[in-house]
């Protein structure tokens, strides 16, 4: 089937929500015989549409595929810029190497990366990231903000907070966020965000947002050593999750709290931020280059920094891996 030909009948399926299209007006919207109609319906179902077909009514789609593909992602997208542009690969390496790679060629704003399986996937301090086929989602977004280069951390908790309202909006799952990048479902880590730059001394070229999502993993998919730590959207729900439509949720959660972000500047994002918090007014413990602390959150300051009460008076941790102490 021709690509065009394909995504104007996903598109009429999905806009038709459910109901009967006929064989009439899917010939004439595509522009073809009732006999390729049915040739290109019969090329769906091995795709993996499930498909009725009733006599004088037509055809109706029961349901996609678990897919996560450009198609599936594009229709239904109801966003200005994040995600208008979309780069799918079924296996990459990074999705973060690859909107580097194409964050330098001069991509727009809002590009993002998706794959079903990366082979490197990484979060902070280089530590692999599992990254399996057919259960999450891999994903990097380009962006372009006129910030200083010192404020590029709070794109990190902008996306913390962005993704955790996706996830409740889609799933109905309240999550929580860990600072600085991980989002967490009762106590086990389901999202990570990797934060990377490309600037000068003075200015932004972009920031490439990276976030691996568990969505549909059961235990027995995650390693060993992560089982004890992990989680997905499908385990916490209890329901299987439509990544492609979980993709778009966050495209436009994240686009509405970055034109927030650019009109307003970083307030309303610290606020939700620490609405979210799983780490706000807990003991912890910050292991950082300069050290290890011991203290209590006390929030997050204008730049995004962790500010923590220790014996020795306020610590301000820049970055650090973070335990929570028992209470």
């Amino acid at each position: 089937m021709q690509s065009n030909l394909r995504k104007k009948l996903i598109q009429l399926f999905t806009e038709a929500d459910g109901e009967f299209i006929s064989g009439q007006k899917i010939s004439e919207e595509l522009g073809c015989s009732r006999t390729a109609v049915w040739k290109h319906i019969e090329d769906l179902r091995k795709s993996g549409y499930e498909l009725e077909a009733v006599r004088k009514l037509g055809y109706k789609m029961i349901k996609k595929p678990d897919k996560i593909t450009e198609d599936e992602i594009r229709l239904g997208l109801k966003t200005k810029k994040m995600g208008q542009t979309i780069h799918f690969q079924d296996v990459v390496s990074s999705t973060q190497k690859i909107a580097h790679e194409l964050a330098n060629n001069g991509a727009p704003e809002g590009t993002i990366i998706v794959a079903d399986k990366q082979t490197e996937g990484r979060g902070r301090m280089a530590r692999a990231w599992h990254s399996p086929e057919g259960n999450g989602i891999w994903m990097s977004i380009i962006l372009r903000p006129e910030i200083p280069v010192q404020k590029t951390p709070q794109l990190t908790l902008l996306a913390a907070v962005a993704i955790v309202q996706a996830i409740e909006e889609q799933t109905g799952i309240a999550a929580e966020i860990k600072w600085p990048n991980d989002i967490l479902i009762n106590g086990k880590k389901v999202v990570g965000i990797l934060t990377e730059l490309q600037a000068e001394a003075d200015q932004v070229h972009s920031v490439i947002v990276g976030t691996g999502i568990n969505v549909n993993q059961l235990a027995a998919d995650f390693p060993e050593e992560l089982q004890e730590t992990a989680t997905s959207l499908r385990l916490a729900s209890g329901e299987k999750i439509d990544r492609a439509a979980l993709v778009q949720t966050i495209m436009s959660t994240f686009e509405k709290r970055y034109e927030d972000y650019l009109a307003y500047g970083f307030e309303p994002i610290k606020l939700l931020w620490e609405s979210y918090a799983l780490t706000l007014n807990r003991e912890l413990t910050a292991r950082t280059l300069n050290g290890t602390f011991h203290g209590k959150a006390l929030g997050i300051d204008e730049e995004g920094v962790l500010i923590l009460e220790t014996s020795d008076g306020i610590k301000k941790i820049y970055s650090a891996d973070i335990d929570i102490n028992p209470s």
